[in-house]
This record gives structure tokens, C-alpha cells and sequence, in this order.
């Protein structure tokens, strides 16, 4: 079936006309608002596989119609009938990797009780379970293909986890020896690293044989067969020191002997590297500097190449001054294809290995997500327009791009999208043209005033762009506009605007906001000055934290998983090198700790007046629950408003669809409570 909704198309009830004069992004009187609950209906594209010989395209949809997390299903759709069918059964589904002949698919999935790799015909039929699969919660960030197939066919290497040296922390005393002894962000069930280790596998196809390739002490990941089949290149931290130095290098292992070669030796960071169709060459993403955190990257990864044996490394990627995501090569190698971060989107370009500019496969405002490269230039991918989650396009040489699915047809289309309008405003300092996203209000007429929130992003290397936002559009139902301030620090604006934070947290990335806040409600006079509110998650959460002890104009603040203690986080986050990477040296060291409690809200935390709803994953080993607890104490101790709210089964943000839901609906209910009345306000904030 072709993944669009059997909605009616044809409405027997007429919209009439509004009498009222509405502006142009006024309600319709016929169209519906947006609901939190809707979010367990809203569905987007995951990954995209396009088989090679251009006749499929495999496609994982994310669901969120269960209890629990959001989960994949796959689907393999024929593009000459664009008819779709379901892989996998009801089971949880994903990653997509066709054979050189596209006869058939391998993916993750289950069997029964069984969870592992399953191949099928892209019909779905002779659906076979082929191995397990065991992963870990043990961080490893950036990780590329996790199973390749042979160029015969014949058999599949995959990654899978063993037990490593370490023992698994549990007991009576629990006894912890190892470093990097926190799980993962997103793991939100334990508060400590499993201590598996990842390795390289090969099944046979044909008789399931499962044969284990590395061991030892190490992680080996992002996998690739060479196009001879002789050899796997993979990614791995060799480091003495793996838990305390982050460093992804390349390696190849000789599939005649296992033996393991060195590729790469560097102090910066290699990642998802893949052979050329020639196998001459092998392309990655990578950096430049001498340190690089596990958990985010103030350096943009940019675009490499190299010859097979690790000689002749280049940064071909250097002509863009942006943050670049993980290269594939063209059937042909004649170019690679990777996404590039501009101005809070993320556009396709492909580039020539031979020399010459890049080219713009997609330049629309929104976001590509996955992609994958076909013969004769044709791409599939999935897209994040401004009114609509991810959905699977299709584009083939120089024809217009194709939307193959409509997944929220039934869900958005009587629905009021807000309109998502970028601007600028010079930041406090004079260096930096600063940009920022306002989504505007449902409902707005020539006299009407709204709420504003501001919304800040995490990182601080992350962006914010025109792309469909649920929350933000759930909030412009409401009422409210929505300001994201893309602060320095921020990705998509080039490396020097993303340094711009080094050594200044909670500084001048903070001013931002405000200043972008200022030039809104001077720019939009419909924005109510009396009814600011702030919130953020993660880095976004500690500027709310931060932003509160230091204003007090705005009306609710709701902090999400943020840092309020920068001296506590940086010893108890799993990753530890990353205020060294923010601030260029460890804490201990000079001053530093000073500077760390100055820059922190819980030093500032007598000014602060703003009524606080603090919300934390209770298993966050990002950004541990600890200081949320501290920034709850202190501020019922100064006197503010506050409520805590602990997610279980959570790790850092909330992943849950009841959770998200449940948030947003008290996030409303909040600022609903501390904002005044429309015209029952005094004037009493001037100082945006």
C-alpha cells in the first residue's frame, strides 16, 4: 500500500467566512487544533535503505501508539507501484540492509523470543532468523553500520556484545574499579555500565553458522566489507586509557587470519568509515583536534578520505565551513553524498572525490534525516518540512524530488499548522549576527496578544531550525508563540560561531536568548511582555537555570535535565572530559573551579524569583538527577514556587510518549497558572 491515509477527502460541512478580520496565519474556522495527545498518533520516517538496483526502498516508520518508547516498524515499498509492505510482523523492526543483488533484506528484528538479524525477499516472504543480537549501555557515541553483507552474498558481519574484563557492577557492597562505570544518555533504566564489550561476527547464511571475530578488551563498531571481501574495516578506541580519553580510530581486520591493522593514529576522532566500490579507498567523517568529548562536539565533523591502507588522509570536506554527517559513496565512486548543517536545516550535497564544488541534492528549509544513495544519482530520504514530522521522498538524477508517503494525512490535515519565521538581531557584544526562530500563534487577530516561550535548545552544540516541532506547534495552539534563539555556540553557523561559547558557559550564549527576546517583543508588537515564559532541556534546562538567577522578567521557567551546579555535574556525568574540551583544561586545574561556581545558578540562587517546574529523568546519567534535587532544595529555601517532577524509566530527556505528554500538559497547565490574565495585567515587565 502506498503509506497515505484513507481519510475522506471531501467534507459535506462548509467553512464560512470569518466575520472578524484575522491575520494570515488566523485559525480557519473549520480547522482543528493540535492536541498533546496527538503525539501518540503522529508517525515519521526512521531509516531509508534503496536497494541497488534502484527497485525498492526500505523505510522504518517511528511509532509511538504503545506504551513505552517510540518503535520502529519496516516496510520495503516498490517504486514502481509505490505499494508498500510490512517486514518483520508485529515485532519491532529496523535497519535495513539489502544484498548486492536486492533479492533479498536483512534487518533487526524478532522471532518469537528471539531478537537479532532476519533476512527476507523484499516481499516478505521465506522470512528467516539468522542470529542474536546483544547490544550495551556502555556509552559509545557516534556509531556507524552495526551489519554488512559479504560482496557474494554469502554471509553477514554484524556487532554484538560480550561480557568484558570488567565485572558487572551489582553486589552487596556494589564495588566499582572501573572509570566509566555510568551507562549511556538514553538508557534511563540503571545507573551503571553493563560492562559488555563490542565485537565483530560473521553468520553464514546458509547454514547460520555464528562465528565470533574479535575479543578482548576494546569496543569495535561501524562496520564495512571491502568490495574483494577480504578484509572489514571497523572504528575502535585502542587508547590505554579508553574510559578517560575519548578517540575513535580506523582499523581493518583480515577476514584470512583476524589479524587487525591500524589505519588511523590520531588524537582527534575518526567515524563511519566506508571501502570505495573499488576498494581503493575508504571515505569517514572526522576531526582535526586534540580533544573530543563523548558526549558532544564543540569541532564540526567534517568529511575524509583515504587510501585502503591508511596512507594519503585528506579532509576533502573543508570547503564547507558547517557541521557534515556521515558520507556514502556513489554506486560509481565518482562522488559522496552527506548532509550538511546550514542555518538550523540540514541539506544533501554531493561532492566530487576528483576535485570541484559541491552540489545541493537537497536545499529545502527543514531537515534530511536518513538517506541513501541509488545508481544514476537517485537518492531516497527522509525530510522534515515545516508542517510535517519525516516523511520518504525519492529523487532520481535531476528530476523533482517525489514524497512517497503521507503518513499524518489523517492527523494534520484539518489540523492548524503555525507558521515557523525566521530573524536576526545583533548579538551583545557586536560580533555575531545572531538567528532565531519564532513560531507564531493559532488564532492571532489585528488586536489580539499572546504569550511568548522561549524555548532553548541543548548542547550547546546543537541548532534549531524551521522544521515541524510538535511541542512548539502544541504551544501555538495554545495560544503562545515560541522563540528558539540559535545562540553562539550553536551548530549550522560555522566553526568560529560554534567556539564562540569556549570558556564562556553561562555567559554571552545566555545574553543571546536575552537579546533575542528583546528583539522580538520590539519587532512583534502582538507579543505580551507580561506573559514570558522560559524552558530548555539539557543545556537548554541549565540556561533556564542560569537565565532565572540572573532576570527577572520572565513570568514560569521550566528547566529540563539541566546542569544548576557546574562543579557537582563534572563528577558525576559519564563523561568527564567534556568541561575540559568547554573550557581547556580540567577543573582541578588553575582557577577553574572558581570559575565553574561562578558560572553555576546555585551560587546566583538567592536572586532568583521565577515560579520553577523543574522536570528530570530519574535515571539521568548525562545530567544525574542530583542537580535537579539541588536546584530544587535551593530554590524552596529562597522562597520561589517550585514542584519536581521525576520521570521513571527515564534517562536524559523524556522518552516516553505518556511522559512527553504528560509534560507538556503540566508544562501548559504551569504557565497557565503564572501568567496574568489577558487585561488583567499591570505593566510590570519593561526589561526585556
Amino acid at each position: 500500500m502506498r503509506h497515505r491515509s484513507n481519510a475522506v477527502l471531501f467534507r459535506v460541512s462548509v467553512c464560512l467566512s470569518c466575520a472578524a478580520l484575522l491575520t494570515a496565519i488566523a485559525t480557519p474556522a473549520c480547522a482543528q487544533l493540535l492536541a498533546s495527545s496527538d503525539l501518540s498518533r503522529l508517525r515519521s520516517i526512521g531509516g531509508v535503505a534503496i536497494s541497488p538496483d534502484n527497485h525498492y526502498i526500505a523505510y522504518t516508520i517511528t511509532m509511538r501508539d504503545r506504551p513505552g518508547r517510540p518503535y520502529g516498524q519496516l516496510w520495503v515499498m516498490d517504486l514502481s507501484t509505490e505499494k508498500s509492505v510490512r517486514l518483520g510482523g508485529d515485532k519491532p523492526s529496523s535497519g535495513p540492509l539489502w544484498s548486492g543483488d536486492s533479492k533479498w533484506i536483512a534487518f533487526r528484528g524478532a522471532d518469537g523470543d528471539q531478537h537479532g538479524i532476519l533476512i527476507a525477499h523484499p516481499d516478505g516472504s521465506d522470512t528467516t532468523f539468522l542470529a542474536t543480537l546483544a547490544g550495551t549501555n556502555s556509552p559509545l557515541p557516534g556509531t556507524g553500520k552495526d551489519f554488512t553483507c559479504s560482496p557474494d552474498g554469502k554471509q553477514i558481519a554484524f556487532v554484538s556484545s560480550t561480557a568484558g574484563e570488567a565485572a558487572e557492577a551489582s553486589g552487596d557492597p556494589t564495588v566499582i574499579t572501573r572509570y566509566l562505570y555510568k551507562p549511556d544518555a538514553g538508557e534511563g533504566m540503571t545507573r551503571f555500565n553493563d560492562n559488555q564489550r563490542l565485537h565483530i561476527f560473521v553468520v553464514d547464511i546458509a547454514s547460520k553458522q555464528v562465528r565470533q571475530l574479535t575479543r578482548g578488551n576494546f569496543d569495535e563498531h561501524s562496520i564495512d566489507w571491502s568490495p574483494d571481501g577480504k578484509q572489514l574495516v571497523f572504528a575502535s578506541n585502542r587508547e590505554p586509557n579508553q574510559d578517560e580519553f575519548f578517540n575513535y580510530d580506523l582499523f581493518t581486520l583480515q577476514l584470512a587470519d583476524n589479524s587487525i591493522h591500524r589505519l588511523t593514529a590520531t588524537e582527534s576522532c575518526e567515524y563511519d568509515p566506508l571501502w570505495s566500490p573499488d576498494g581503493k579507498s575508504i571515505v569517514y567523517r572526522g576531526t582535526r583536534r586534540g580533544l573530543t568529548d563523548r558526549e558532544t562536539t564543540m569541532e564540526d565533523t567534517h568529511v575524509w578520505i583515504m587510501n585502503a591502507d591508511g596512507s594519503n588522509r585528506r579532509e576533502i570536506g573543508n570547503a564547507i565551513d558547517n557541521r557534515q554527517g556521515a558520507p556514502q559513496w556513489a554506486p560509481d565512486g565518482s562522488s559522496v553524498y552527506f548532509t550538511v548543517q546550514e542555518r538550523g536545516s540540514n541539506h544533501l550535497i554531493r561532492l566530487p572525490i576528483s576535485g570541484g564544488q559541491p552540489e545541493y541534492v537537497v536545499n529545502d528549509a527543514g531537515g534530511v534525516g536518513a538517506s541513501s544513495v541509488g545508481k544514476n544519482k537517485a537518492v531516497a530520504y527522509s525530510f522534515t518540512t515545516p508542517r510535517d514530522a519525516a516523511q520518504l521522498y525519492y529523487k532520481s538524477g535531476a528530476a523533482a524530488s517525489r514524497k512517497l508517503t503521507e503518513l499524518n494525512h489523517e492527523l494534520l490535515a484539518d489540523k492548524s499548522i503555525a507558521e515557523v519565521e525566521p530573524f536576526t538581531f545583533v548579538s551583545n557584544d557586536n560580533r555575531f549576527d545572531v538567528e532565531a526562530f519564532l513560531t507564531k500563534p493559532i488564532g492571532m487577530t489585528a488586536t489580539s496578544k499572546h504569550p511568548l516561550i522561549v524555548v532553548i535548545h541543548g548542547g550547546p552544540h546543537g541548532a534549531n531550525g524551521p522544521g515541524f516541532n510538535f511541542k512548539n506547534q502544541i504551544y501555538a495552539a495554545q495560544g503562545y508563540a515560541v522563540l528558539n534563539v540559535n545562540y553562539r555556540g550553536s551548530t549550522s553557523y560555522g566553526q568560529k560561531f560554534s567556539d564562540a561559547v569556549f570558556g564562556d558557559q553561562d555567559g554571552n550564549e545566555g545574553q543571546d536568548i536575552l537579546y533575542g527576546v528583546s528583539a522580538a517583543v520590539r519587532r512583534y508588537l502582538w507579543i505580551d511582555r507580561e506573559r514570558l515564559g522560559i524552558e530548555g532541556v539539557s543545556y537548554g534546562g541549565q540556561l533556564t537555570d542560569w537565565l532565572i538567577t540572573q532576570t527577572n522578567e520572565f513570568k514560569a521557567a521550566i528547566p529540563t535535565a539541566g546542569i544548576a551546579n557546574l562543579v557537582s555535574y563534572n563528577y558525576m556525568t559519564y563523561y568527564n572530559q567534556y568541561e575540559e574540551m568547554e573550557f581547556g583544561q580540567f577543573l582541578h586545574q588553575g582557577n577553574l573551579m572558581d570559575v565553574a561556581w561562578e558560572r553555576s545558578a546555585m551560587k546566583h540562587i538567592a536572586a532568583a524569583h521565577t515560579p520553577t517546574l523543574i522536570i528530570h529523568g530519574e535515571n539521568d546519567n548525562d545530567v544525574p538527577i542530583a542537580e535537579a534535587e539541588q536546584l530544587f532544595i535551593a530554590l524552596k529555601d529562597v522562597g520561589v514556587e517550585t514542584v519536581f517532577l521525576r520521570y521513571p524509566r527515564e534517562g536524559h530527556g523524556l522518552s516516553e510518549v505518556k511522559h512527553q505528554i504528560d509534560a507538556t500538559d503540566r508544562s501548559i497547565t504551569w504557565y497557565e497558572k503564572h501568567f496574568p490574565k489577558p487585561g488583567e495585567e499591570g505593566v510590570t515587565n519593561i526589561q526585556p
